[in-house]
Formats: structure tokens, C-alpha cells, sequence
């Protein structure tokens, strides 16, 4: 059976950002930038470097500046100009090119779940992928496109995992599967998803990370999935209620990850990328 091309991506980015204040009183986290470029132009460029052509942000009411970013600068490049600053330009269009940026307003606060129906109407029955803006890597291939691979193969719902100690399983959702053998490596057939579990509980030391491949059929049992009174809709619970029924997939992904969400995990990828900076990376590399 043919698998439908994938060419959408979703990406949360409605978040209050807590954890970062007070520097995400007025900005939002998504624009924090390691070096000289905001955390969620890194997930864009993933995205796009996939084979991805339309991205679907979805934000709140505070979130205008990511919006701003993705727009075209006009005044901005107009004084650029007056300068000569062609080169900056040239960034800046490359930045507005890079994909067709649709933005949804996700209302409410209600879960990552309810994020990702917001954008319902525009992936109507397309396979699609969902990236969320705190898990950055450098990886190559990116690591969406690994899981892009995999979904070709399988065509199935395909969740990014990465290994951790065991001592450090509470702090995220892990999975039990079997390994599967063939042409993939890293290829998990999923069983079990916990969230946050006792480490004595935790079914192995796999944990999710925030990169899946959506099916038509999973996204039905996300609108199926009800949430509990007062809690939140969660992509988790409907890959609960889905692999009791159908198969799904996780992918150990390749590559350096950085949680960007968590304060250290930001200054690690600060200097990881500063020492790549085509500018800065002599000069980094004698600092850390």
C-alpha cells in the first residue's frame, strides 16, 4: 500500500513558558535565542530540511512575536537596504521563504491534545508531523526525517524516543515495545505508554520525545479521546487508547538532543551551537 507524502507539520507553541520567567513575562519562550537564533526557527528548519512545505503554528494571544518573525519584514529590510546590508536581507528572506507559515489560536490552555485539533481543519485526512519547540537536535538526518522514514515503511503512527537512565524515567512518558528487526534500526513495535511513572514501574528507560508522525487514524482517536473534568487533552492519552487497537511505532532518534524547555538543557545547546556559530565558533571553543 502507497503512503501518503507528507508535507504538513504542527507545532505547538501556545505555552506560558513558566519555567523561563521572568524573562517570558513579555516574550515568549519559543523566541529565546541560542546564539543569534530564536529556539523555534531551529524546529522550522528541521521541519522544512524534511521535506515539509506547509507549517501550522499554533499560538496563543501572546505569541504575536513568533508570528512577527515568520512574516515578511518589510520596513526593517527597507532600512537594511539604506545601509547596504544585503547579506542581513538575504537572511531575512530566507527566514519568510523558507515554507508556508499558517498561524491557528489555540483559545485555551486545554492540553497539547486540544493544540494539535486546533489545526484539524487544515490537515483534514493527511498524515502529517507534530514538533514541539522545547527538543532541538543536531542530527543528520534531522530527526523528524528519521521518523518520516519510518512511517514510509510502516505506514503507521511513528513516536520519536531516546534513551535515559533509569533513575531518571519519572520525569517522562516511556514506552514498553519490541524490537524490530529489518531495513530501520532503533524501531520499536509500542505496547505500553505510562506517563511520568514510579522508576520501580517504568516498563523500560524509553522515553517519548516531542516528534511524531500523526495518521489519519490517530488523529480520530485523538477527537475520540475525552479528557478528564478540569484536566487536559494529551496526545499520550489517545496513543494509549490507540495502540490497544492498531499498531504503533517509536524510533530511537540519532543524533545530540537538547531539552530547551529546561534551563540547563538551554545553556547546553547555547554552547554546543556557539562552537558551530560560522562566526563565533573560533573564539567559542576558548571560552567553554
Amino acid at each position: 500500500m502507497t503512503t501518503q507524502k507528507i508535507t504538513k507539520a504542527v507545532i505547538p507553541v501556545a505555552g506560558l513558558g513558566t519555567r523561563f520567567l521572568p524573562a517570558t513575562k513579555a516574550l515568549p519562550k519559543e523566541m529565546l535565542c541560542i546564539v543569534d537564533k530564536p529556539c523555534i526557527q531551529f524546529i522550522v528548519e528541521e521541519a522544512v530540511e524534511s521535506g515539509i512545505k506547509e507549517i501550522v503554528l499554533i499560538t496563543s494571544n501572546m505569541k504575536r512575536a513568533v508570528e512577527d518573525h515568520f512574516d515578511n519584514s518589510y520596513q526593517l529590510k527597507k532600512e537594511l537596504e539604506k545601509s547596504g546590508k544585503l547579506a542581513e536581507i538575504e537572511a531575512l528572506e530566507k527566514i519568510e521563504k523558507m515554507a508556508k507559515f499558517i498561524f491557528v489560536r489555540q483559545h485555551e490552555p486545554l492540553g497539547d491534545g486540544h493544540a494539535i485539533l486546533c489545526a484539524k481543519e487544515i490537515v483534514k485526512d493527511e498524515p502529517f508531523v507534530v514538533l514541539f519547540g522545547d527538543d532541538i537536535y543536531d542530527s543528520n538526518p534531522p530527526a523528524i526525517k528519521q521518523l518520516i522514514e519510518a512511517y514510509e515503511s510502516l505506514n503507521a503512527p511513528v513516536i520519536g524516543l531516546q534513551e535515559v537512565p533509569k533513575e531518571d524515567t519519572y520525569k517522562y512518558g516511556i514506552v514498553s515495545g519490541e524490537v524490530q528487526e529489518g531495513a530501520l534500526d532503533n524501531l520499536f513495535l509500542l505496547n505500553g505508554l505510562v506517563e511520568k511513572p514510579k522508576v520501580e514501574d517504568a516498563p523500560s528507560n524509553m522515553s517519548i520525545v516531542g516528534k511524531y508522525v500523526i495518521t489519519p487514524a490517530l488523529l480520530h482517536t485523538l477527537i475520540n479521546t475525552r479528557k478528564e473534568e478540569k484536566k487536559e487533552l494529551r496526545l499520550a492519552d489517545a496513543m494509549a487508547n490507540f495502540l490497544k487497537e492498531d499498531r504503533l511505532y517509536g524510533r530511537v532518534l540519532k543524533g545530540l538532543r537538547f531539552d530547551t524547555g529546561d534551563k540547563l538543557g538551554f545553556l547546553k545547546a547555547t554552547i554546543h551551537f556557539a562552537k558551530k556559530h560560522p562566526v563565533l565558533k573560533d573564539q567559542a571553543v576558548n571560552l567553554f
